[in-house]
């Protein structure tokens, strides 16, 4: 027995079968996307016989009366903060519109002014000529 003349040479392992992986690949796109996306669906929580739903950063209750409440709630929220955002914008309107108002007042008094004195030249040049 050489103590170094042998190397070391391991048995090869046997071939592997096809991985679920790779098996994955002949699903179609929205099998894929089911099984393999980022879309995981809301997360639920159940809390003595309450069911809480993640959404948006948020708890939000989802089972029972207090949960129809809550709902009710936030669809209230969100149509009041889109009632001030209209509001915001009429009130904006309003004053452009004033803006303008006031904008062509004034030049209309500006011209009344210039046809005025335009008047009272034509009238005084038309007593020298007399």
């Amino acid at each position: 027995m050489p103590l170094f003349g042998n190397r070391f040479s391991p048995k090869k392992p046997p071939a592997r079968k096809a991985s679920s992986i790779s098996n994955s690949l002949n699903l179609d796109r929205a099998t894929q996307q089911l099984e393999f996306g980022r879309e995981y669906g809301s997360v639920k929580l159940t809390l003595d016989q309450q069911e809480y739903k993640f959404q948006n950063g948020k708890w939000i209750l989802e089972s029972g009366a207090a949960g129809a409440h809550q709902r009710e709630l936030q669809k209230l929220k969100k149509s009041h903060l889109n009632l001030k955002e209209e509001n915001n914008m009429l009130k904006l309107k309003i004053e452009i519109l004033l803006d303008m108002l006031s904008e062509s007042t004034c030049e209309g008094h500006l011209q009344q002014q210039e046809i005025e004195s335009l008047h009272s030249v034509v009238s005084k040049d038309r007593g020298k000529k007399r």
